[in-house]
């Protein structure tokens, strides 16, 4: 049974990271792309930990951890050359 649950959660996530993929290559805005990211960069992170509590192994955990803090960082950094690039700043 914990099986059956574990791989229709998989694919009710890959499901949902193939339609957030849609967004972030058809978003009209810098906005729709960005959010898309964050979406789907979470929706990875939960693969990881359940993938991790599933198999019992703590190392996908750590590594879920630290994709979350670099994915946080990146989608700053992201956040801040969109925010530069709409107010016709340049900063190096």
């Amino acid at each position: 049974m914990k099986d059956e649950i574990f791989f229709i959660t998989s694919w009710v996530f890959i499901l949902c990271i193939g339609m957030s993929l849609i967004r972030l290559l058809l978003g009209p805005r810098g906005a729709d792309r960005l959010t898309a990211l964050a979406v789907i960069s979470s929706l990875i992170l939960a693969l990881l930990v359940l993938y991790g509590t599933q198999e019992g192994r703590l190392l996908y955990l750590d590594v879920a951890l630290l994709y979350d803090v670099f994915g946080f960082l990146g989608i700053l950094a992201i956040a801040q050359f969109f925010r530069d690039k709409e107010s016709g700043e340049r900063k190096l």
